[in-house]
């Protein structure tokens, strides 16, 4: 089972639910913007997508290695796969719209990255 994921804008942090398992937040002087459950999704929402599934990069990522999110962004570009790339201290997470998520697995499989 995948997670159900939104991204969203919202109006303010307040209500988001920093107990939930899973969400990215991210503030520019142009707006609010959250990644989190579906079912998490605050009632502040201006904006927001609904249909993402995520996948996360495995193993803690030393910021020296270069071009992995490159290397799969364009293996997912080059089978008309769009994404939406968060990345925290440790690694990267990849989201792709529901429709995608299992076509995505199958190239990057073929592609020699190991699914697990």
């Amino acid at each position: 089972m995948y997670l159900e994921l939104t991204v969203c804008k919202v109006t303010s942090f307040a209500d988001i639910d920093t107990e939930s398992s899973f969400f990215f937040i991210g503030r520019t002087d142009e707006e609010l913007s959250l990644v989190c459950l579906t079912e998490d999704t605050p009632e502040n929402t201006v904006e927001r997508e609904d249909g993402w599934r995520g996948f996360r990069i495995q193993g803690v990522l030393d910021f020296s290695l270069i071009g992995i999110l490159s290397k799969i962004s364009a293996v997912l570009a080059g089978n008309k796969i769009g994404i939406f790339a968060v990345s925290t201290y440790n690694t990267d997470y990849i989201l792709v719209k529901e429709e995608n998520f299992s076509r995505a697995l199958e190239v990057l499989g073929s592609a020699g990255y190991e699914i697990v």
